[in-house]
């Protein structure tokens, strides 16, 4: 009984409160590979409390679906953190093809954001939503076999049984199926966070951006719901890559020792794949936007070959 109350409530604060300061830590590390001082690790925290405070500016022309996106956004973004195994191989949301509720859901918030951009009738925003729409079109059918590979190997679609069944037979780690999987997954994280080289999260112009565009005409609360929702999105995208692929240190129950020694392999795992961003961003350029199917056409092709790669060696 005290687990069904303590987990969901510690999964969602460590999403919620974690989020910023993993965005803050890769533009700190980008900074420093660029020779800056850059701004504090604390700095997303700061433009949150800032937007939070500020009224929103909503056009007359915009329906109800511009007012309910951010919090569509926000709340889908809180449903997968209750189905991801973060800190325990346990899920407070516990039940046979979860890993299919969470594309959904992620899916969801993307349908609404990109509704917004049409509904205010901004140029820039349609845009940007044909071509979030274009790139998810790409991703998401390699983001599926990825993680249905995973699950054909834990012999379920259940995130907390391939955890645990991952953990008990770290042999099935060294399953070639697994490695294909995990770069084409890695790939997906890329695009569908608007990571470069597929998006640049810095970026206003109207040449380049693509989840930017999507969003200029919200501001104040609805802007800070939306920025919060999409840092949460890239750690819980994170979090399910280094808790399939490389569940070692994730606590079994829900003893106060095995939380503490999994919150801080959680933290370095998390702080590994979040250096390996920083790198990936400060060597290379934006991809040309005729060229970002390239990219995820070969995500798709190593989810292809996972699967191929499974059947043959079973």
């Amino acid at each position: 009984m005290v687990s069904n109350i303590v987990l969901p409530i510690l999964q969602i604060v460590v999403i919620i409160g974690l989020s910023p300061l993993v965005k803050g830590f890769i533009n700190k590390i980008e900074a420093r590979l660029q020779c800056r001082r850059g701004a504090s690790l604390f700095q997303p925290y700061y433009n949150l409390i800032k937007l939070l405070r500020k009224d929103a500016v909503v056009s007359e022309t915009a329906s109800w679906i511009f007012t309910a996106t951010p919090y569509v956004t926000f709340v889908s973004a809180l449903i997968i953190a209750l189905l991801v195994p973060v800190l325990s191989s346990q899920v407070p949301l516990n039940f046979t093809g979860d890993v299919i509720l969470i594309i959904y859901s992620f899916a969801l918030g993307r349908f609404f954001l990109a509704l917004s951009s049409l509904d205010t009738g901004s140029a820039f925003g349609g845009m940007g939503g044909s071509r979030e729409m274009t790139v998810s079109s790409m991703a998401e059918p390699a983001m599926m076999l990825s993680i249905l590979t995973i699950s054909l190997t834990a012999g379920s679609t259940n995130l907390s049984d391939i955890t645990n069944t991952l953990l008990n037979n770290s042999i099935l780690l060294m399953n070639p199926s697994l490695s294909l999987a995990f770069a084409a997954l890695a790939i997906v994280i890329i695009a569908e966070a608007g990571r470069i080289p597929v998006d640049n999260p810095f970026t206003h112009l109207e040449l380049t951006m693509i989840h930017e565009g999507m969003i200029l005409e919200f501001s104040g609360r609805y802007l800070a719901l939306i920025e919060w929702a999409s840092s949460m999105k890239l750690l819980l995208l994170l979090t399910i890559l280094v808790n399939t692929s490389l569940p070692w240190g994730i606590a079994r129950g829900l003893t106060f020792s095995g939380l503490v020694i999994s919150f801080g392999l959680y933290l370095a795992k998390i702080g590994f794949f979040a250096f390996l961003i920083a790198i990936l961003e400060s060597s290379f350029a934006k991809l040309r936007l005729f060229r970002v199917p390239n990219l995820l056409g070969t995500s798709f092709i190593l989810a292809i070959l996972a699967i191929i790669s499974f059947y043959v060696v079973s």
